[in-house]
This record gives C-alpha cells, sequence and structure tokens, in this order.
C-alpha cells in the first residue's frame, strides 16, 4: 500500500513538472481574426510550439524557454487559423537569436528572448507592434485587468491546440510568493481567484497585455487554470533598457 501511494505521488509530481517546463487559453474565447496585431506564433517545421509579441517591424519577443536554433523556426504574423492558409499570413525566417545573459532555466529568471526576423514586417491593418512599458508607466495592482492569448490547450490535460487564436482575461495577482517560493521581482502571477481562467500548453512565450501595454510573457506556473497556483509572467518592463540596447546594437 505505502509503495503504490509514493508511486502514485511520484507520477503526479512528474505530471506536474512536465506541465511547469512545457508551460503553456483556458476559459477563453475565439479572438476576431487578427484583432491581436501584435500576436505572433512561433513554428517548427510549420507546426506552432510557442506564441510571441511583436515589438518593431523586425524584432519579436518570446520566452527564453522557447529557444530554438534559429535555423529552424519561423515567425509568423497575421495567424488566426494554425488549420488553414487564409492568406493574410506573414511568415518569417529568423536572423538571429538573442537569450537574456541571466536566463536561469531550472528557475525560469529573466525567461525572455528576442528574435530579429530575417527582414522587416509589413505593417498593416492586421499586423502592428505592442507597446513595451518601462519603470515610469503606472504599476500594476490588484484590480488590473489584462488579456492573454495564444494557441494553447483549452482543456486541462487536454494534449491538442487550439486551432484559432483565443484570449482571456484575468487579473493581475499581487503577493505571488504567497503562491510560490521561487519567485522574484522578474516575474508577476495573473489568474482568476477561482481558477478556470488562465494559460496553458501551447501559450508559453505569448503576451500578457495589461491597460494597452506589453506588462508580461507567459513563462511558467503549476497545471492550468488553479485556484492556487495562477499562470506565472515574465515582467517585461524589467527588461526594457535590455530590449532597447539589443535591438539597438543589432538593428
Amino acid at each position: 500500500m505505502g509503495h503504490c501511494l509514493q508511486t502514485t505521488i511520484l507520477l503526479l509530481l512528474v505530471l506536474t513538472i512536465r506541465d511547469t517546463l512545457e508551460q503553456r487559453i483556458i476559459g477563453g474565447q475565439e479572438v476576431e481574426p487578427y484583432s491581436i496585431k501584435y500576436q505572433a506564433s512561433i513554428q517548427h517545421n510549420r507546426n506552432h510550439y510557442c506564441g510571441g509579441t511583436l515589438i518593431a517591424a523586425q524584432w519579436v519577443v518570446s520566452a527564453a524557454h522557447c529557444w530554438r536554433p534559429s535555423s529552424l523556426i519561423q515567425v509568423v504574423l497575421s495567424e488566426h487559423s494554425l488549420a488553414s492558409e487564409e492568406g493574410f499570413e506573414q511568415v518569417f525566417d529568423v536572423e538571429k537569436i538573442f537569450v537574456h545573459y541571466n536566463y536561469n532555466y531550472r528557475t525560469f529568471n529573466n525567461d525572455i528572448m528576442l528574435i530579429k526576423l530575417s527582414t522587416p514586417a509589413q505593417l498593416n491593418a492586421n499586423v502592428q507592434p505592442a507597446y513595451v512599458p518601462t519603470e515610469s508607466d503606472p504599476e500594476m495592482t490588484g484590480s488590473t485587468i489584462c488579456t492573454v492569448s495564444g494557441w494553447g490547450v483549452t482543456r486541462i490535460y487536454s494534449y491538442y491546440l487550439s486551432p484559432v487564436l483565443r484570449a482571456v482575461d484575468i487579473n493581475i495577482m499581487p503577493n505571488c510568493y504567497y503562491y510560490y517560493w521561487r519567485i522574484t521581482d522578474n516575474m508577476i502571477c495573473a489568474g482568476s481567484p477561482f481558477g478556470g481562467k488562465d494559460s496553458c500548453q501551447g501559450d508559453s512565450g505569448g503576451p500578457l497585455v495589461c491597460d494597452g501595454r506589453f506588462e508580461g510573457i507567459v513563462s511558467w506556473g503549476i497545471g492550468c487554470a488553479n485556484p492556487y497556483f495562477p499562470g506565472v509572467y515574465t515582467r517585461v518592463r524589467n527588461y526594457a533598457r535590455w530590449i532597447d540596447w539589443v535591438m539597438n546594437n543589432n538593428s
């Protein structure tokens, strides 16, 4: 009996770690096509595996844990349905990837990377960059409502990505260290105090936008849509200077 209990606990731990590493829309809905103009799909062999955020014509931000060799991935803008070619997609090879120099793959601290596209995107009605906040912008509070978007799974424990872009509104959850012991100042928590709304597998690297500002990157968490374990996001405003430095020195 004791051995079976230990085995069960070990299996649950493995599943939890797997969910945390794959990371992550639960409780949301399909968006109006092309309404989230900064959303990017990062693809390997034309298969979506992570999200990203356009911040300038030739630059996309994603999570460092989404890294793959630049020669093996493409970035797609103006994407809505992953299942069909709709004629509005802009597909780019990747010139170079800049993973944050202090990224820690064990703790997910500094989970951010910059992707330089092979050519600048065509900015139009469907494609526009997101605004990157700085330290001078108003701080977020527990009443701040944000939108997270992506093609991630729509049901807990599912392995099937959403064929269309979806989004859900969630709240900033202060005092993130109440939920996780390894939280740093470079992370923010967001979700619902009742659970049921969250990013999930396939949403990793995607945008969390609050009051029109690109505040977070889908990074990690325990499970999905759990009221006791909100999603954890990389705090983008902490990296505004690093982002500017990389872009200015690699133009």
